[in-house]
């Protein structure tokens, strides 16, 4: 059956949904906070509308009343959710054909583990502004999910990378770094693992909550020391992580250290496209997608 996807905020990870999403024969309207954007977006088959964060227009509206599906690709601000302040009511009481929501959110709601594996029934104890934001948003549309009996799923993502954005293209630009911090790990996804684990929720209309992110989580000096043996080009030298400089948000990161288990989506029968950093930087550099996704 024909869906019909509206994606609030077409960024990275809800772009590379999108394609699938159209490529599959699904309809897809897309929100962006600039018409700049619409001819990117078009490109890919996304219908494009504007959504400033704060209210909706009368085509929003009407695209509401029209979608089966909603995705959420919309951080929350400093005053709460976004889409929840403008478009709650509207969701409750004109989506007559809304059959599921799934939430883009993060694994940085887990908060800092010591390095210790979690699931989804770990405890959450976000330390960043940002991810206590998340976890209100999240705890605020299972809330509204409940009060319209609507199925919702909360995919917790880790670390995004894929075409344009990945260690390749820090090597390239020479940004790259390889800060050391005994004992550190980051867990790490690549982009089209949360296009296909989207899609495949979505088919299930699933309810709970999921973590998308790959088998191995990894010290960020080891992926760096990869795609340099892979480009072929002398590594950065290990600076330790006491002595590097950082902006205060990178240097954030570093004080969350845990391993994310993807058993559950493996479980539901999600096959990961990558498995590990080096799967998806092997494929990247055959293929010679690591700079950008070449066109469909």
């Amino acid at each position: 059956m024909t869906k019909t996807f509206l994606i609030f905020g077409a960024g990275y990870s809800a772009r590379a949904f999108a394609r699938q999403a159209v490529e599959d024969g699904h309809r897809v309207i897309g929100t962006t906070r600039s018409a700049e954007k619409f001819t990117d977006l078009s490109a890919i088959g996304i219908e494009s509308l504007i959504f400033d964060g704060t209210t909706l227009s009368n085509d929003l509206a009407q695209a509401l009343g029209k979608a089966t599906h909603l995705v959420v690709s919309v951080a929350p601000d400093e005053t709460g959710d976004p889409v929840l302040r403008a478009a709650s009511e509207a969701i409750r009481g004109q989506m007559p054909r809304l059959r599921w929501i799934g939430y883009l959110s993060t694994v940085g709601v887990y908060g800092d583990h010591d390095g210790g594996w979690v699931d989804e029934d770990a405890d959450c104890r976000p330390v960043s502004k940002r991810s206590i934001s998340r976890l209100a948003s999240e705890n605020a549309w299972r809330a509204l999910a409940l009060d319209t009996g609507r199925p919702l799923a909360i995919l917790r993502l880790s670390g995004i990378y894929g075409p344009g954005r990945n260690a390749f293209v820090n090597l390239a630009e020479g940004k790259a770094k390889r800060i050391v911090k005994p004992g550190q790990v980051f867990n790490r996804i690549h982009v089209d693992d949360i296009a296909g684990a989207l899609a495949f929720l979505a088919e299930r209309e699933a309810d709970g909550i999921f973590n998308v992110t790959d088998n191995e989580p990894a010290p960020p000096q080891d992926v760096v020391a990869y795609a340099s043996n892979l480009m072929g080009v002398d590594a950065p030298q290990e600076v330790p992580f006491d002595a590097a400089t950082m902006t205060p948000m990178a240097r954030s990161f570093y004080g969350e250290n845990k391993r994310v288990s993807n058993a559950k989506l493996k479980s539901a029968g999600y096959s990961f496209r990558f498995q590990t950093y080096r799967h998806a930087l092997d494929a990247m550099w055959r293929d010679h997608t690591w700079r950008q996704r070449p066109p469909r």
